[in-house]
């Protein structure tokens, strides 16, 4: 079995269970060791979600609680933790890979779909804790990575609305500033592809509760997504969604059109 970089929620929960079912029958994490062949230390990882457990652990482990077949179909479920994502955006992540649209409004950073390579550098380095430097690059890989989906799926409509005071925010020297409106510049230019900028003198409008991203699924199900201080909901009450896609379509028409935003970069970039 080998150790996980990064939990994934699934191997959390299937610890838990494991760890439950163990104290259920009594057993000292040495003594659920013996019955299963794995020192203790084993035990604790794969109960911590440290560890993905192989297939003698959990048959083992079967046996030794009970035979319930609660860990032979659970782990079936199992998935690897994702370096570079935040715990509570995975499930996120996830459903962005094959949704059939992806609506996205932020009035804090560039979305990180959006995000030169210096400008993901930078946020990354920014964070508090530091990011180490040994996970700095496999952070940015994966945030480039996801970048790719605006190009590899051509049919799939993504919509961006950002605030202008978030392209106005500097970084780095004028030449990384550049490289920024470059890189979102091209990835905006497909015609699947759609930026609206809030400028300004828009004052006060629909969306002022907070950043908010919006996907439907192939199988027609809306769901939302806000995120804030170390944390991020998965949204899929029917009306809360429903609410949700009403403040973005108002702030559709609020923002400026993609055409006059895309203009708005352009002179951005040239103030540099």
């Amino acid at each position: 079995m080998t150790r996980e970089p990064d939990p994934s929620d699934s191997l959390r929960t299937f610890g838990a269970v494991v760890q439950a079912l163990r104290e259920h029958a009594g057993l000292s994490r040495a003594e659920f060791g013996e019955l299963v062949r794995f020192s203790k230390h084993t035990v604790e990882s794969v109960e911590r979600g440290r560890r993905m457990p192989d297939g003698a652990f959990v048959e083992r482990a079967e046996q030794a609680l009970g035979n319930t077949g609660a860990l032979r179909r659970s782990v079936k479920h199992l998935t690897r933790g994702e370096a570079g994502l935040a715990t509570w955006f995975r499930q996120w992540a996830r459903l962005e890979k094959t949704a059939d649209s992806l609506c996205t409004y932020e009035c804090r950073l560039v979305p990180g779909l959006l995000q030169s390579a210096g400008y993901a550098r930078a946020v990354f380095e920014g964070t508090v804790p530091v990011a180490p430097d040994d996970r700095l690059e496999e952070y940015m890989a994966r945030r480039m990575e996801r970048q790719r989906m605006l190009f590899e799926r051509p049919t799939t409509p993504f919509s961006f609305i950002v605030e202008e005071h978030v392209f106005r925010r500097r970084f780095g020297d004028a030449g990384q500033m550049r490289e920024l409106f470059d890189h979102v510049l091209e990835l905006t230019s497909p015609r699947n592809v759609t930026l609206q900028l809030v400028p300004f003198e828009a004052g006060m409008h629909a969306c002022l509760d907070g950043p908010v991203q919006l996907l439907e699924t192939p199988k027609g199900q809306r769901l939302g997504y806000a995120e804030g201080q170390q944390n991020g909901r998965l949204i899929s009450d029917p009306k809360e969604v429903s609410l949700l896609h009403q403040r973005y379509a108002t702030l559709r028409s609020q923002a400026l059109n993609a055409q006059d935003s895309r203009g708005l970069l352009e002179r951005l970039r040239g103030e540099l």
